[in-house]
Order: C-alpha cells, then structure tokens, then sequence
C-alpha cells in the first residue's frame, strides 16, 4: 500500500492510494503517525477501506505533504554508508579513505521536513553551497531497544524517498552535521509511504538524483555499508526506537560538493529524487 498525507478543500488528511485516486482513512486514523501506532489492526482496516466501494479523490486534485509532515522527533540519518560517497569525501578532504567501523549517525531537525514537490526556499545569506543527497527513507513501526539484526526486519513499517538537502559551508564552519543538515524545509520526502510488504528487498533499489533533468547520482541499495537490519540493530542498543520515527540510510557518491569543480544548487534548480519502487520527488529550489 502506499500511504499519504494529503490537502484536500484546505483539510489535512491520511489517505491510501487506489490506482490514481486517493481514498480518505481517516476514519481510522486521524493521521499517518497515529496509524503507524495501530500497527497490523490498522493495516486490515485500511485494506478493507481498499476493497470497499468508497469513493476517492483524484490523485491530481490533491496536493501531497510529506506522509509524516511533523515527524514525532528528530530524523535520524547515517552518514557515509555508500563506500564511494566515502572515497568521494575524504578526497576532497586530501584524506586517505577510512570506511566506517560503526555508522556515523546524526540528526536533522524535524522542521526540516518539506513535501515531496513542494519548493525550497534557498536564502543565499544563509549558505551558498547548498548540495543534493538522495536517500532510501526507513519508517520504524514499533518500539524497540537493543533489537538483533534478524529481528530489526519485524521494526520496518515502509519506506519512503527523501532528499537530504546540505549546507556544506555551514557544516564546515560548525565543524559538525546538525545545523548545515537542518535548514528548514531541507528535509522533502514523500510522495507516500510504501509499506513493507510491497518492497521485498529494500536492499536492492536503483537510488537516482537529477538536477534541471541530469543524473547527478546513479547507484543502488546493495551498495550500501550498513544495511537496514544493522542500521536498526545499531541505533537501537541503548535507545529506543519508536513507532513513526524516520530513519534516512545516506546517500552514494555523485553529491555535488565533491564534484571537479563543485557544483551547487543555486534558485530556479528543479531536484528529483527517485528511489526504484518507492517513489520520485521534485523540489525546484526558490529564492528566500
């Protein structure tokens, strides 16, 4: 099933896809993270919604928001999981490539969430090297702490596509990820939730970028460091893990900072990100 947050006549809803139309499940959920909370009882309902004769909405008379427009807390994002994207960072750096022994994991602030085709909104006193990230996005389904790696798999409620928009300058001068990776807006994700059932094999999707339709990132989710289960495994030991929380796995090589000579988004830019069986988002990048 694919899953959304949707407006429709100025009313925020969750819904579920049926074809090219949107039906309204809001009667059994209020919205997308409270239907996460239901768990599998709220998934029957939602596939009996499915086979129902209710009426839906028109794909193209809705507009879509990120699934989960507040997420319930920080997004939890991995840092240097693609070897290439690695090998890419650190010779830019001058640095001999040191792949990671445990994942590198940091935080993007949840007001960096942003709708799968809605703009950004690029202020050049803020940064000038603001750069592309394509990700595969994990939803977590229910809590758990200190979860093994052949149970993490049962903890995966879907997935969706997220861009992790950088500001590369700011990351430099604060010598830290945080606040360069959470500008407000620098989060889009979407279009929908994918529920696990549909991707049998996360860790095989083709991960595409495009910036104004050329493909700056061309890679694949096997390439990954840590796959899923040992991402979970990991951010789990000691802390848990908790229903609707976002998990974004990093990105493969091709960003633009490390690029001869870097390139930057700059306003007017249209960005997709396109996970194979998931979905394709499109920002344009818009002057503040």
């Amino acid at each position: 099933m694919r899953l959304v947050t949707y407006i429709h006549e100025d009313q925020f809803k969750p819904g579920v896809l049926r074809g090219e139309e949107v039906i309204d499940i809001s009667e059994v959920a209020p919205d997308i993270l409270s239907l996460i909370a239901t768990s599998d009882p709220g998934l029957v309902q939602v596939r009996e919604l499915l086979q129902s004769n209710t009426i839906g909405i028109p794909l193209d008379m809705v507009k879509l928001t990120a699934p989960i427009p507040v997420p319930r807390r920080n997004i939890m994002c991995l840092g240097l999981n693609y070897a290439e994207h690695a090998e890419e960072h650190y010779s830019v750096a001058g640095q001999q490539t040191e792949l990671p022994e445990y994942p590198l994991i940091f935080n993007k602030a949840t007001t960096a969430a942003n709708g799968p085709f809605d703009n950004f909104y690029y202020d050049t006193a803020v940064t000038a090297e603001l750069d592309w990230e394509v990700e595969l996005g994990v939803i977590i389904g229910k809590e758990g702490r200190n979860i093994s790696v052949d149970k993490a798999m049962d903890y995966v409620y879907g997935y969706t596509v997220l861009n992790d928009l950088s500001a590369r300058d700011l990351q430099r001068f604060h010598n830290q990820f945080f606040k360069g990776k959470s500008l407000d807006g620098s989060c889009p994700m979407g279009p929908w939730i994918v529920t696990k059932d549909q991707l049998p094999d996360p860790q095989n999707l083709q991960l595409v970028s495009r910036v104004n339709g050329q493909v700056k990132q061309d890679s694949n989710t096997s390439l990954m460091i840590f796959n899923i289960p040992s991402i979970i495994q990991h951010l789990s030991f000691g802390m848990s893990l908790l229903p609707g929380d976002i998990v974004a796995t990093g990105t493969p090589s091709g960003v633009g900072f490390a690029r001869k000579p870097p390139e930057f988004l700059k306003a007017g830019d249209v960005v997709e990100c396109e996970v194979e069986g998931v979905g394709l988002i499109r920002n344009v990048i818009s002057a503040a």
